[in-house]
């Protein structure tokens, strides 16, 4: 792994967060000018107008482009699962994984209809979490190697990207990883695990009880996750949870605009937030899921997502639907004729 892409700690993580980049606001300034000139109403394209700003301010540059979308989906075991949290076994995520390389899963036909390009990035599957219950899900070192595993999956994704990405869509794929990001989520904003997990895989009654007694006693054991958010992703959170938090701030750093998937997707990022007021400017969350934790997860993070269809699916899939929104949004503020190219007369002073 190249020296910069190296963590000596999760307080080396946390300087990287401090020292991410703000927007660039003179190629903002540019794509709202430009609007004002197309052929419509000021703000007749409601939040696709915002979008395109969005992206030109973190792509830095004018005009915005949304053409070569990076999709990557980290996988990762949680020794929770052996609580019975999930209506599947930890098996599935290994199976998952040659599902999405084999191209058979859903965000692999996503994906073409975009031609994104997808990478799956499996962490130590073989090697589960510790019980968040029992002991911390993650040493730091583990933590910071799926952090290192982040990053690194964003830097590979630009090079395997003619010109790099213009767009990184993130997501996961993780047996028990719901009542990880119900644990996460409690320590980060409050609450016990009733007010935070939901069907996830399918539960019955019993296997949700089964999720919420399991986030309750993570909580009661680990009283430093709710003090510190790198403490609640070592303590209660996974390796594919982190590897997104690390791919969050490293797609800041190389200037490339994040649309987030659901619940476990929300939950790793809102780490970022919660280490930096700004820290999710750069991102968008792609739908509102249908697990109800999500919904609660966006109103404490004051986020607006892009879509709501109902899924619960993760890997990404949502995600990906959003991404064809921003490519819609991009190309109409490039493609649209001004006032004055189309001879069309502006508003009336």
């Amino acid at each position: 792994m190249p020296d910069d892409l190296q963590l000596a700690s999760l307080s080396a993580f946390r300087a990287r967060v401090a020292a991410m980049p703000g927007p660039d606001e003179a190629a903002a300034e540019q794509a709202r000018a430009h609007d004002a000139q197309l052929t419509k109403p000021a703000g007749a394209l409601g939040r696709l107008e915002s979008l395109a700003t969005w992206a030109a301010a973190w792509q830095g540059r004018h005009p915005p482009r949304a053409e070569r979308i990076q999709v990557v989906v980290f996988a990762g075991n949680h020794g929770v699962a052996a609580r019975g949290v999930s209506a599947y076994p930890a098996a599935v995520t290994a199976q998952m994984v040659a599902n999405f390389e084999a191209g058979g899963a859903a965000i692999n036909q996503l994906c073409g209809v975009l031609g994104a390009a997808l990478t799956v990035v499996p962490l130590d599957l073989d090697t589960p979490t510790e019980d968040m219950t029992e002991r911390p899900a993650l040493g730091e070192a583990d933590c910071v190697a799926a952090l290192e595993g982040g990053m690194a999956a964003v830097e590979a994704g630009m090079a395997a990207v003619d010109g790099g990405a213009d767009l990184l869509c993130l997501g996961e794929m993780g047996i028990g990883n719901t009542t990880a990001a119900a644990a996460m989520a409690a320590a980060l904003f409050g609450g016990d695990g009733a007010s935070w997990v939901g069907p996830g895989t399918g539960v019955d009654s019993n296997g949700l009880a089964r999720k919420a007694a399991a986030v309750d006693a993570a909580l009661a054991r680990h009283a430093e996750a709710r003090r510190d958010p790198l403490a609640a992703l070592s303590c209660v959170g996974g390796r594919e949870l982190a590897a997104i938090a690390g791919a969050v701030v490293q797609a800041r750093h190389r200037r490339v605009p994040v649309l987030l998937d659901g619940f476990a997707c929300t939950a790793a990022a809102a780490v970022i937030a919660k280490l930096r007021d700004d820290g999710l400017d750069h991102t968008q969350v792609a739908h509102r899921s249908a697990e109800p934790g999500h919904r609660r997860l966006l109103e404490a993070l004051s986020l607006d997502p892009l879509l709501d269809l109902g899924l619960r699916l993760g890997e990404a899939s949502g995600a990906a639907l959003a991404a064809a929104l921003v490519r819609m949004a991009v190309t109409a503020h490039n493609g649209m004729a001004t006032f004055e190219s189309a001879g069309v007369s502006g508003p009336a002073d």
